[in-house]
């Protein structure tokens, strides 16, 4: 296969110009992340002001529904970024629409039996030995919150294929327009009506509906996206067994480190002095949460630009793109760890006020931030791995780093070692290592020819099957 466009030898002006190209897109995708984090934590914020009971129901059910729902079909849709940044680099711009239909279409099924399973919340929960006041609550919460899900499904595709065209501006647009119909929409709804969580519930569903609708208005009015307009025809159809072979992996490659951190939080019960543990380990959780909206943002950037390049046959480009993400990748964890370092104490006290909970915080600050690197590494080699296509070699990663290592670990070195919430950390710390010295691993020794050539040969069999449709049609 020839290599097109870029000459083989590579110079500082080209790393410098991708790493503005890359710059531009992942700026504002943090951003964008960003602004999507603390609309799902309004409800929390909000409902503080009400009472304890509904302060922990809307806090377990947003973190059942994350799991179950919403982390589930943000994983999923990674194989669309592959599909559509390819697509686009091929510039075989109709076949991104058909790929994002397939992706809608795909989510909405699966949204079906994750709103069934959030029917039954409360079941499971009482199964845990929760307050019967609070699992009913939270069910109650986590049924209001099932439009939220269908919509995800729906927006979650579109977003994701314009950002494979490096179409951002619009995504951070609606982001904070959504973001202030939110705000006020919440309080209203929780604090002026008295709705409680149900009114926090209706208000996210409010403002995911009209982030939504601008997306769609967008994606039908601009003139950029004329040629990849939204497709449900057969090929949509024919296509779902393709786009679930590559968002299934892309699901357990994004989404494993999310779950095992959540299942830390479930295993903190078990300790001595549960409420102390768990305080610091949602602490711990929320800083490691908020940073990963970073690296997010240079994973995103990092899918569009690999795709596009290999998409379009441009291999050295794609070199290129991988050496500018992971070393801002680098320099944000080293940046970000040190920072964090330096300050523990401060960022214990942002929390709270409580001698004993700062001290602790203190304490775990040395490995939160040896994680931030960590998940610095990951997003960034993640995001090259679905633009590259080969998800499910990170799939593969994942379970061994967490399923062998990193969960078992941190079950043993917090209970049987009684290192308590230190030893559950240290063990999912453990398995983030192993992930990302892998992941870099396998990036490094990549053949990003071998890559183009599969690319190139799932592109002419597309397109083959494609004409054979439209002859038939004739």
């Amino acid at each position: 296969m020839e290599v097109a466009g870029r000459p083989e030898k590579e110079t500082w002006e080209d790393f410098s110009s991708e790493l503005k190209k890359v710059s531009v897109i992942a700026a504002p995708m943090v951003l964008v992340a960003l602004l999507q984090y603390v609309m799902q934590m309004m409800a929390v914020v909000m409902v503080l002001h009400i009472d304890r009971l509904s302060l922990s129901s809307v806090a377990i059910a947003t973190s059942f529904t994350n799991i179950t729902g919403f982390s589930l079909l943000s994983g999923l849709v990674g194989g669309l970024e592959t599909l559509c940044g390819q697509a686009c680099g091929a510039k075989q711009y109709n076949k991104i629409g058909v790929y994002t239909g397939t992706a809608i279409i795909s989510l909405l099924l699966i949204c079906i039996p994750v709103s069934i399973s959030w029917c039954f919340l409360d079941k499971f929960l009482i199964l845990m030995g929760k307050d019967p006041l609070i699992t009913l609550e939270a069910c109650k919460y986590a049924i209001y919150l099932i439009p939220s899900l269908f919509c995800f499904a729906i927006l979650k595709p579109l977003m994701r294929s314009l950002q494979s065209q490096s179409l951002i501006s619009p995504l951070l647009v609606s982001s904070i327009l959504a973001l202030c119909l939110h705000i006020p929409l919440c309080w209203t709804f929780v604090l002026k009506l008295k709705m409680g969580s149900v009114g926090a519930a209706m208000a996210f569903n409010l403002a995911n509906v009209f982030y939504l609708m601008l997306i769609v208005l967008y994606v039908k009015f601009a003139s950029v996206c004329e040629n990849t307009f939204v497709s449900f025809t057969n090929d949509a159809l024919f296509g779902i067994k393709e786009f679930l072979w590559l968002a299934v992996p892309s699901a357990i490659m994004i989404c494993l480190k999310w779950w095992s951190l959540e299942l830390l939080l479930l295993i903190s019960d078990m300790l001595p002095n549960p409420t102390l543990e768990t305080t610091v380990l949602s602490i711990s959780l929320t800083m490691s949460t908020l940073h990963f909206n970073i690296p997010y943002g240079l994973g995103a950037a990092a899918s569009s630009r690999v795709s596009n390049e290999i998409g379009a046959g441009n291999l050295s480009a794609a070199r290129q793109a991988v050496r500018a993400v992971m070393f801002l990748a680098i320099s944000e964890a080293i940046l970000v760890s040190r920072t964090l370092f330096s300050f523990a104490h401060f960022f214990g006290n942002d929390h709270t006020n409580r001698t004993q909970v700062v001290s602790y915080v203190v304490s775990m600050t040395p490995f939160i931030s040896i994680s931030f690197i960590t998940d610095s590494l990951d997003a960034a080699t993640a995001g090259i791995a679905r633009g590259g296509g080969w998800q499910h070699i990170g799939a593969y990663v994942n379970l061994v780093a967490f399923n062998l290592f990193g969960i078992p670990l941190a079950f043993v070195l917090g209970l049987p070692l009684h290192l308590k919430a230190k030893g559950l950390w240290i063990g999912i710390m453990i398995g983030s290592v192993i992930q990302a010295t892998h992941m870099s691993l396998i990036t490094g020794l990549t053949d990003w020819r071998k890559q183009a050539m599969k690319v190139e040969e799932r592109l002419k069999n597309t397109s083959s099957l494609v004409d054979k449709d439209i002859n038939i049609k004739e």
